[in-house]
């Protein structure tokens, strides 16, 4: 399990740093997006490595541990940014800098728990039925089918949520559907790295599970392993 610790601290990174860049919306050309949609397809790829290595009853207890991780975070700047400022960091605008950064943080937070939950969940048990289905071929088409179904399931629920009634819907809309396909564009431009990793993982640590005998109830955070 030497790689296990390492993988799930860069899933929990990512998750985290791709709850403050959603803040901001950028422009190449003709086509918008958020700045989280850059960074947050490496959880769907990390999340893909984990589950494809270690298995479902893990990737649970990682999932879990980024909700906590982005709760804790959301709980901080909250207050933090409720707590009175000092005086000449507000006369120089401080706190309308902060509120503009992480005004909406914490919406976003709930917006992102929700959508991380169901959509993380989702795409981990496509990948561990496929996993089965394949009997273990065609990493391919367990990676990008996941992802499709998790990112799409993940989008329908994080912009509605997270920018409802704060941007137009115009500019929403065309923010999920953009957002969708870079997120799955990244996964597939992704696959000989996700290949390369996971081929390196299997051969260092030997570890390649088949959840055949795993609950798919995403509240059963004790591993099956302990059970025995």
């Amino acid at each position: 399990m030497q790689f296990f610790p390492i993988l799930a601290g860069l899933f929990v990174a990512v998750l985290m740093i791709s709850q403050v860049t959603a803040v901001k919306p950028v422009q190449f050309g003709v086509i918008s997006f958020t700045g989280a949609d850059v960074i947050f397809p490496l959880a769907y790829l990390l999340g893909d490595v984990l589950t494809e290595i270690y298995g479902f009853a893990r990737s649970r207890l990682v999932i879990w541990t980024g909700l906590f991780a982005n709760i804790l975070m959301s709980a901080a700047l909250w207050l933090v940014g409720v707590m009175p400022g000092e005086p000449v960091w507000l006369e120089q605008g401080g706190q309308e800098a902060w509120n503009m950064l992480l005004g909406l943080a914490p919406r976003i937070a709930l917006a992102s728990l929700l959508a991380y939950f169901v959509g993380e969940f989702v795409n981990s048990y496509v990948l561990s039925r496929l996993k089965l289905a394949t009997r273990g071929r065609f990493l391919w088409l367990r990676t990008i089918g996941s992802s499709l179904i998790g990112q799409g399931v993940d989008t329908l629920i994080f912009f509605p949520v997270a920018y409802g009634g704060e941007w137009p819907w115009t500019l929403i809309l065309e923010l999920m559907a953009v957002a969708y396909g870079l997120k799955v564009g990244v996964e597939v431009a992704m696959t000989p790295v996700t290949y390369a990793v996971v081929t390196f993982l299997k051969r260092r640590t030997g570890i390649d599970v088949y959840d055949y005998n795993t609950s798919f109830n995403p509240f059963r955070i004790r591993l099956e392993e302990e059970e025995a």
